[in-house]
């Protein structure tokens, strides 16, 4: 037994080591939107939760050697309320599993809507995204990816970032890309801060993003229900009903606003499972990775 226990603690230590073990890939080659001037902050990275960023990147985790050459590919949003951002069970796991799959995949490490690093706090999670769904289009021949075929994951809060940039990519927030550069071909949102009202919001997640006292406007841009289009990307939500962190509302509310656009939606609605289990092991509700997959071989693969 003990023997046991040290092996799991080995394998979550090697795991939560792993992201960063990877070689970041920065977004931006030079200075950083949004960042205030003169800024040094220490970035946070404690029991496998990332804050204070201030310098986004994505982690990349090559597709196995039996991928076709042409390969979709993954980028993937840890939650963790716009407060952290959960790298293991909601990034690395979850990379490792694309990976295995044949998809080229990565774990995006954002700007959180921190007003002491940033400018533009609502928006900056949002053009971090954005930036690495362009990096990786513009470089598909150099990934060997499908550039057709580049899809986003969130968890959470992650969830409403992945879903921010499947409704909001008609106005670009870096000025100098376009639609076509920032729209992800596919979105799978699960467990996913939807909605910023506040009969089924998480309020964390509210007030982090868009402050105590948000302008109205802002309360209807980042209420993506509300955002609903026609060119929304096939989408998948996951959602558990008996979620007292973020009411399984969101979803619903999201599924039926994108039916009425007429997009591709499914709903995978849980019958128990909470909220946070991510890509983890005996969470009891592990079994929604392999409907997962076989969504992905209906719809993307």
């Amino acid at each position: 037994m003990r023997l046991y226990r040290v092996l799991i603690i080995f394998y979550l230590i090697v795991n939560s080591q792993l992201l960063f073990s990877q070689e970041m890939i920065p977004l931006w080659d030079e200075s950083i939107p949004f960042n205030r001037d003169g800024l040094a902050v220490k970035e946070i990275n404690e029991n496998h939760r990332v804050s204070r960023v201030s310098v986004p990147g994505i982690f990349r985790f090559a597709a196995c050697e039996m991928a076709v050459k042409q390969k979709p590919a993954i980028i993937i949003v840890p939650g963790g309320g716009y407060a952290r951002q959960a790298t293991n069970h909601e990034g690395v796991m979850v990379a490792k599993w694309f990976a295995s799959r044949g998809y080229e995949a990565f774990v995006l490490k954002y700007r959180l809507p921190d007003e002491e690093i940033v400018t533009t706090p609502a928006f900056t999670p949002l053009i971090d995204l954005q930036q690495a769904i362009h990096h990786v289009r513009s470089n598909a021949d150099k990934y060997g990816v499908d550039a057709d075929r580049i899809g986003v994951i969130g968890f959470s809060a992650g969830g409403h970032l992945a879903g921010s940039a499947s409704v909001m990519f008609d106005v670009p927030v870096n000025k100098e890309l376009k639609e076509e550069d920032v729209r992800p071909d596919f979105s799978i949102l699960v467990y996913p801060v939807i909605s910023m009202d506040d009969e089924i919001t998480h309020r964390g997640s509210k007030v982090n993003l868009l402050g105590e006292d948000p302008l109205s406007e802002f309360v209807e841009l980042f209420s993506l229900e509300k955002q609903a289009s026609p060119e929304v990307p096939v989408t998948l939500l996951v959602h558990s009903m008996d979620d007292r962190a973020v009411p399984v509302e969101n979803s619903l509310r999201y599924a039926d606003a994108l039916s009425e656009k007429g997009v591709d939606v499914t709903q995978l609605i849980l019958p128990f499972g909470g909220h946070g289990y991510g890509f983890r092991e005996n969470s009891g509700v592990e079994y929604w990775i392999e409907l997962l997959d076989v969504w992905l071989k209906n719809k993307i693969d």
